[in-house]
Formats: C-alpha cells, sequence, structure tokens
C-alpha cells in the first residue's frame, strides 16, 4: 500500500516519542541505562524503518509505545525498556537472536528470544496456539521480565485495535480476555488487568461497554461532588493526627460493574460501590501498619462500618503482594462507599505489581514473596505437560490466576495460601509431594476430617500419611489445585505403566493361541471393539482381568461379522442424518454463515438461547454440527480463545418464520392482581406465554415467565412495559 508522507515530519514525531518515553520513565536512569535504550533504538527504527502498522503509521510508534507502558505503567528497569523496543526485531526483521547477543549480552538476547517465541501466531488452530501457550508459560519460568513485557506489548495492541475487521477484534479480545488479563491479575498489574478486561469488553460487547461506559460518565460530576463531600469530613481529624495523606476516587472498572449487573441482576443505577475512595498515606516501613489502623479507626469512628464488608490485606497480603485494607461504610448522604487504605508503597505495589514488589523486596523483609512461590507452581505445573491435554492446560492455569485464596496454617504455624474450595488433600500436596502421595485424612483445627474436606481461611490443618497408601484416580474428584491433580495423574501414570506393559505380554500370548497377529491395525480393531480410547487401556484392562480370555475369544469370533455390521451401522447413520436434514431445512432462511452469507444447517446453543436481533455467531462443535451462539454468551470468550479457527461470522437474513423461547426473571411485591396484570401486558403485545412458576416469600414473589418472542425488538418493549408496573421491582432475561 502506498502512504503520501512527509519522511522529515515522520522522523521528527518518532524522536518526539522516544524523548517522551524515556520522561516518563518510572525509574531513575544511568549515563550507561540511557546509551544501552539509545542503542536498542537505534536498532529498533533500522530494522522496522520500512514496515508499518494497519493505521499507515511508521511501524516503531509501536515498539515505543510497548517501552513506555513498561517504563511508566509497570516500572521496569532499563534492560527491559531496551528489550521492549527490540522486542519485534528479531521476528520481523533482518537481525537474529546472534545478533542481539553480539551487540548487547546473553541476557538481552535471552529476553528477546523469549518474546520472539511467544509472539502471536495468526489464524492458528488450537494445536498450535497450546504450544504458543507452553512456550509462553516456559519462558515466564524462565525471566519473568518477558511476560511482563508481553503484556505490555498486548495492552498496547488493545488500545490500538480499532483499524482491525471486527472478526479478528473479537479473536484477539477474547483471547486477551481469556490469558493476558488473568496474567496482568496474577503479576499484581491491577489497573493493567481492568483496563485489559474493558477492551475486550468493548470488542466482544461493544453495546452493554458503551451503555456502562454512557452512565458512568452521565455520573461523573455527581461522582466527584461526592468524593469531595467525603474528603471533607475527615480531613480535620486525618490532619490533627499529623497524617501526610491524600484522597481520591476511582470509579470501579466497567467490566466489574457489567458483572455486577449480570450476576445480580439489578440495573446500574442500584449498584452501590460504582467507585472507590483511596486514602493513601506518607510512612517509614515501621510505622505502616500503625498509621493503617489509625486512619481505620478515624473512618470507623465517622461512618458506620459493614463488618462483612472488611479486608485486610495488610496483615496478609494476597498472593501477587498486594497489601491494602478495605473498609465499606455508610457515608454521606446514607450511601454505601468503599474506603481502601494504604501508604505510598503500598500504593505503588498495586498500581505497578510485581516491579515494585522486586524494588522494595530489601528494605521490607517481611514482605513473602508469594509471587517467586508460584512461578515455581507453574515450573512444576509444566514438568508433566504432555500428559495434560489443551483445555486441562488451560483450564488449571486459569484456576491458578483468578481464583479466590484462602489462608491455611500448619501445626507449627507457617502460613500456606491456597484457592478458595481448596481440600484437605490439596493441603497435603502443598506441603510435599511424598505427603500428598501418602495422605490418609487429616486434622483440622484437632477434628479428624476426610481427604475431600473443603478448608476455610484460617483453619489449622495437621496431615496424617501411611507408607501403605497411595494415590488412585478417585482422588481426582478430591483436588482442585494445578499441582495435586499433575502429582496424582504422574502417580497414577506411573501406576498404570507398569501394569499395562505386564498386560501387554499377557496379551500377545493369549493372542497367540487364538492364532492372530499381533500388531498395530490389530489393536487399533481391539480398541474399537472394547471401546477404548487407547492401546494402554487395552493392555491394563487385560492384566487387570476386565478382559480375560473368554472377551478375547468373543472378540475373535466377532471378526468375521465386523463388515457387514459396518454396513448396516453406515446405512443407519445414512438414514438418520437424511431425517435430520429435513427437520432442520426450516431453519435455513434464519441465520446465513461466514463472508459468503452460506445457509447452512444449525441448531440453536441452550447456553444462551438466542432470539431473532441478538447478535450472533455460528461455532462449529464436533458431534451436533454447527451451535449459534449470542455474542454475550457466558462461553463466547472461551470459545474464540480457545477454538476460534472454529467460529463462523453468523447474521439474522428473516426473523418472520420461527418464534423463539425467551425466560424472563420477575420479582415484585405480591399485592392482589399483580400475576394478572403480568399476564395481560405479555397478551397486549401478543406474546404467547408457554410456563408461568411464581413462589412468594413474605409479601415478596419471585416468578419465571416461560413464553414464545418474535426478536429482540419485541423483547426490549415487554420488559419496558414490565418494569412500569407499580409494584415491580426486577425484570431480567434468563439466558
Amino acid at each position: 500500500m502506498d502512504y503520501n508522507v512527509d519522511i522529515e515530519q515522520e522522523n521528527r514525531e518518532i524522536k518526539a516519542k522516544y524523548k517522551q518515553m524515556l520522561k516518563s520513565c518510572y525509574r531513575l536512569l544511568s549515563s550507561d541505562d540511557l546509551k544501552m535504550i539509545r542503542k536498542a533504538f537505534e536498532i529498533a527504527k533500522d530494522g522496522h524503518k520500512d514496515q508499518r502498522r494497519n493505521t499507515g503509521e511508521p511501524y516503531i510508534y509501536h515498539p515505543i509505545a510497548v517501552a513506555r507502558i513498561v517504563c511508566e505503567e509497570i516500572g521496569l528497569d532499563a534492560r527491559s525498556i531496551a528489550a521492549a523496543l527490540l522486542h519485534d526485531v528479531v521476528e520481523d526483521t533482518h537481525y537474529t537472536i546472534e545478533d542481539i547477543e553480539r551487540l548487547f549480552d546473553a541476557k538481552m538476547a535471552k529476553i528477546v528470544s523469549g518474546l520472539t517465541k511467544i509472539s502471536v501466531i495468526n489464524n492458528q488452530d488450537i494445536s498450535i496456539q497450546s504450544e504458543n501457550f507452553r512456550k509462553l508459560l516456559l519462558t515466564l519460568s524462565e525471566d519473568i521480565r518477558v511476560i511482563l513485557i508481553k503484556i505490555a506489548d498486548r495492552l498496547h495492541n488493545m488500545r490500538t485495535l480499532d483499524g482491525m475487521k471486527p472478526e479478528k477484534q473479537k479473536k484477539i479480545a477474547s483471547e486477551t480476555m481469556y490469558i493476558y488479563a488473568p496474567l496482568a491479575h496474577r503479576m499484581g498489574l491491577y489497573s493493567i488487568k481492568s483496563e485489559l478486561e474493558d477492551l475486550s469488553l468493548k470488542y466482544n460487547d461493544s453495546s452493554a461497554y458503551h451503555k456502562v461506559e454512557k452512565k458512568l460518565e452521565e455520573s461523573r460530576q455527581e461522582r466527584e461532588s461526592y468524593i469531595k463531600k467525603f474528603s471533607e469530613l475527615v480531613t480535620e481529624r486525618l490532619d490533627e493526627e499529623n497524617i501526610e495523606y491524600t484522597i481520591k476516587g476511582r470509579p470501579k472498572s466497567i467490566s466489574s460493574i457489567l458483572k455486577k449487573i449480570k450476576t445480580q441482576k439489578i440495573p446500574f443505577e442500584e449498584i452501590y460501590d460504582k467507585f472507590a475512595i483511596r486514602i493513601i498515606y506518607k510512612s517509614e516501613p515501621k510505622n505502616e501498619k500503625f498509621i493503617a489502623w489509625k486512619i481505620y479507626s478515624i473512618i470507623t469512628d465517622q461512618f458506620k462500618p459493614n463488618p462483612s464488608r472488611m479486608r485486610d490485606w495488610i496483615s496478609q497480603p494476597r498472593s501477587t503482594g498486594y497489601e491494602s485494607l478495605h473498609i465499606t461504610v455508610i457515608g454521606p448522604e446514607g450511601k454505601w462507599v468503599e474506603v481502601q487504605i494504604r501508604s505510598e508503597r503500598m500504593d505503588e505495589v498495586a498500581e505497578k505489581g510485581i516491579a515494585a514488589h522486586y524494588k522494595y523486596k530489601e528494605g521490607y523483609a517481611d514482605s513473602d514473596n508469594q509471587i517467586e512461590h508460584w512461578i515455581q507452581q507453574i515450573r512444576e505445573l509444566l514438568e508433566n505437560q504432555n500428559e495434560q491435554s489443551t483445555k486441562e492446560l488451560l483450564d488449571d492455569f486459569q484456576l491458578n490466576l483468578y481464583s479466590s485464596e484462602i489462608f491455611i496454617f500448619t501445626p507449627k504455624g507457617d502460613l500456606k495460601v491456597l484457592p478458595f474450595n481448596a481440600t484437605a488433600l490439596d493441603f497435603a500436596y502443598s506441603v510435599h509431594t511424598n505427603v500428598g502421595d501418602t495422605c490418609l485424612g487429616a486434622k483440622v483445627n484437632g477434628k479428624l476430617v476426610p481427604l475431600s474436606y473443603q478448608l476455610q481461611s484460617g483453619d489449622r490443618v495437621e496431615v496424617i500419611t501411611s507408607e501403605n497408601q497411595k494415590p488412585n484416580p478417585d482422588w481426582l474428584n478430591y483436588v482442585i489445585t494445578s499441582r495435586a491433580k499433575s502429582k496424582i495423574k504422574q502417580a497414577l501414570n506411573a501406576e498404570t505403566k507398569k501394569l499395562a506393559d505386564e498386560g501387554k505380554e499377557i496379551l500377545i500370548r493369549k493372542l497367540r493361541h487364538l492364532k492372530i497377529t499381533f500388531n498395530q491395525a490389530e489393536l487399533n480393531r481391539m480398541m474399537s471393539f472394547f471401546k477404548l480410547k487407547t492401546s494402554q487401556d487395552l493392555f491394563y484392562n487385560v492384566k487387570s482381568g476386565k478382559i480375560d480370555s473368554k472377551e478375547l475369544k468373543r472378540y475373535a469370533e466377532s471378526k468375521g461379522m465386523l463388515a457387514s455390521l459396518f454396513r448396516r451401522i453406515r446405512r443407519k447413520s445414512t438414514t438418520e442424518k437424511k431425517e435430520e436434514q429435513e427437520s432442520s431445512t426450516k431453519n435455513l432462511d434464519l441465520i446465513v454463515f461466514g463472508l459468503e452469507e452460506q445457509k447452512l444447517e444449525y441448531s440453536f446453543a441452550e447456553c444462551c438461547s438466542p432470539i431473532p436481533g441478538d447478535k450472533v455467531f455460528g461455532f462449529v462443535s464436533i458431534n451436533q454440527g454447527i451451535k449459534v451462539h449470542t455474542n454475550s454468551c457466558p462461553n463466547a470468550v472461551e470459545l474464540r480463545a480457545k477454538y476460534n479457527y472454529r467460529i463462523l461470522k453468523a447474521k439474522w437474513v428473516d426473523s418472520t418464520s420461527l418464534d423463539s423461547k425467551a425466560i424472563l426473571s420477575i420479582v415484585g411485591i405480591d399485592k392482589m392482581g399483580i400475576i394478572n396484570i403480568i399476564t395481560q401486558t405479555f397478551t397486549k403485545l401478543g406474546v404467547n406465554i408457554l410456563s408461568v412458576n411464581s413462589v412468594s416469600d413474605d409479601g415478596i414473589f419471585e416468578g419465571k415467565w416461560v413464553f414464545n418472542i418474535k426478536n429482540r425488538t419485541q423483547l426490549k418493549k415487554l420488559i419496558e412495559l414490565l418494569r412500569g408496573i407499580e409494584g415491580i421491582s426486577k425484570v431480567s432475561r434468563i439466558k
């Protein structure tokens, strides 16, 4: 593509952006640092000189922007800033890893190599995506700067996603939501995590995003006025105590507000904690906790707190290093408001995450470095990576990233951090693999409990072991941590492999007696006959006696009949397929797929029950053909992140010939005739009610109305009318 550009003007702009990046740096840079960064900039500028982004801008704008995020928003060192400038050089230009090592050193080459390995592969299928993801995790465990720079790279890509096609936007946004936002969360980069989630939402569900964005903007002035009023009420007491502080308000992220709207089924106006007030104070390390609790006392003297909403992450920081005291109080005008109390250091750790954590590590010996423990867990998760399916690997990693935490004590008083819902067996494996493998049970707070017992924060746990105990397959149902799952599978596989090897020898002998040659083709036929997935399963079943001589004889006798059986199955399959085609033909005029708008067979996904007018996409399932999902389906992000190559663009073309089923939840005051008024509202719009299930409790009723609806417009009008009925407090669609 030809671009009509002023090269001199562009060069001036490149220099200006570079200087801006250096000025915004969070760390002080020495003259050697500046030389290294300048060299990286010149190499990147030279390597990318003939390249442009989709917008037509010089490509070098992107590495400079990533370097700025790395130094300003994450606060990494000079080497990381230089690596950010070089992050696409090896992948996209004539420079090699050997060149980087020669021009800089082995450390720089290692970081750039890690960034090159995990660069996103376009149009990838799931096996390639999985391999790419494994590489990302492996490089994370080698040098954490790699993943922090990669998060910065993804953040800038998300900020500049407008120039791409909608389907590409959704794919990248879903991958970001599924992998990079949780990674930012685990690295303690809460601001970046929130922005990544919001940007993902902007492209995955734009209408919902813009609706909340508009309401936040409309309420901004009111919010600022409230923060000012709150500040005026506490300023005098804080000043009396000679505390140096600042008070600022921060709105909650759009994605977190929308999540509450959906989970709590309430409108925007009814969410009481749409923003938090933050009190940030100056303090020497030794006085940090003392001042935090002094401020807590001042706030709770002035405003009544909600005890169930108190969070103390100062006494026991999160595994990311996050420290803060959160309290929810009834503030001015009788409104609930969340107050966060933290020192300047704590605020820096909260904003900059792991980078600030390492900066303060030496001065704060008591700061428990949970991040390094987490990275060790990732290494263990990858030890047996070949034994895990792609889905298992992604799901286990997701659990480790986003799970809430509980704090468990050993008999000696040491602290273990485990995910919410972790069991006694999870705890045993967190102590040591051998402790887990030989675990019989546990004592929790002195009381004997089974392996499957779910622990709660503050429990004191003593593990009971026996040398005769060993893992069994049921244990996989008792654990949720990836470490425990991995170690149990490892032990089971070792035992299974040993027994399978013995079973293979037995099978070869028995087949010889039946005059059947042992080879791969015969193995495949036997696996099919006995309905087993692998040859190891077959050998194991022979060893255990599940497949004995009688069963093998039955197999030998069936061999002659297999051909005729397969013919019958094929005939049956063809007939069934024809019947399915005939039954689904009537829906073909409703939705078309792909860029060529083809008419294909499909069915609606039950997880989101699309109705005409919903924004939808097609997903090619393994056994059920094309399933149509709404863009806002709870499974949409995972499907796009994992299986984007199976996503089909979908479009409604005629919604007049089909009524779709929809469900509404209606809550209100149980007064005389209210059900009749609701029913009349449905009738007024010509909506056919299929069923009503309503329960009343203490003057409040809650009902589910199941009905046929023509399209989204009709549904929207119905909800609007229902919300206008006196006594109705909540109307929400159940998907």
